[in-house]
């Protein structure tokens, strides 16, 4: 059983649903790209409060690791009580920004995930200070801002008042902002030539077919509850096949191989092989593309 981690070896006497389910959850892989950027958001939580707090943009294409990378860093720095003070203290806030650059619904954002409740009608003013007063009460030290790109869904003006909001919040709370988005993420935040000096660019690029890949893949098979060993780096023709239908976005890797561990469950073949990966048609990201765009033609 030198395939699979010795602590999910127990998996492997359970029923077909139970180790589907076990593949279908979210399965961190700690891969070096990615610890070096959880590195970095670290080093911005444990920043000390200055009047110009450095901040980060990450980007990266759809599907290729963003969020998820996110979700682990909030996932380690989660609301606590602390106990000294006797009062929640939450160090990291996830919010996705709004569909355009849009004051009111950014604050209402962040209301929601802090659980405040507020009224709809009040005043922008009065909003603001609601927020401002939150993020003070739980000790906010980094803002994340997901899919910050959407701030180029509105005017050059909005863009603009939008993105002296976050400095000004920033400033007045003395946070660290991470924004994270596609490449488009670059030109919203460029728009504010001080706003975009404090940020630390940071980018998630396409995977290459390399020693690294191999190495995510051999992560893969150790977390997979299969009987057999799937062989994903001795073989290959079936390395190569993941890689090229992946396109080299993490993500896709992702779905290839847990819908190819679900039909191998599924089928009792308990592996993955080139003839799993065939008869899953998983269509490539650029494939669907295409056919999305033939279709709204």
């Amino acid at each position: 059983m030198d395939h699979i981690k010795r602590d999910l070896i127990p998996l492997l006497n359970k029923s077909k649903q139970e180790r589907i389910s076990f593949i279908l959850n979210d399965l961190w892989i700690g891969y070096p790209r990615a610890h070096e950027i959880l590195n970095k958001l670290n080093f911005l939580l444990r920043h000390p409060r200055i009047n110009r707090m450095p901040s980060m943009l990450l980007v990266g294409e759809t599907n290729n690791g963003k969020t998820v990378l996110l979700k682990k860093f909030i996932n380690e720095n989660k609301p606590f009580l602390d106990e000294d003070e006797e009062r929640l203290t939450a160090p990291v806030l996830y919010i996705q920004a709004p569909p355009a650059p849009d004051e009111k619904r950014f604050y209402n954002s962040i209301l929601d995930a802090t659980f405040t409740p507020y009224r709809l009608n009040d005043k922008l003013d009065k909003r603001h200070q609601q927020v401002i007063k939150v993020l003070k009460q739980l000790d906010v030290k980094v803002l994340i801002i997901d899919e910050i790109q959407h701030i180029l869904g509105g005017t050059i003006s909005k863009r603009v008042s939008f993105l002296n909001v976050i400095k000004y919040m920033s400033n007045e709370l003395r946070i660290s902002i991470i924004g994270a988005g596609i490449h488009e993420a670059f030109n919203a935040i460029s728009t504010d030539p001080q706003l975009i000096n404090r940020f630390d660019q940071q980018v998630l690029p396409r995977w290459s077919y390399d020693s690294d890949f191999l190495r995510l893949l051999a992560s893969y098979e150790t977390l997979l509850p299969l009987r057999k060993s799937s062989h994903l780096v001795k073989d290959s023709t079936l390395n190569k096949k993941i890689f090229n239908l992946s396109e080299g976005i993490i993500g896709e890797v992702s779905s290839i191989i847990k819908k190819a561990a679900t039909y191998a469950i599924e089928n009792d073949i308990e592996c993955i092989n080139n003839e799993v990966i065939k008869l899953i048609k998983f269509a490539p990201p650029s494939s669907r593309r295409h056919n999305s765009a033939y279709i709204n033609s």
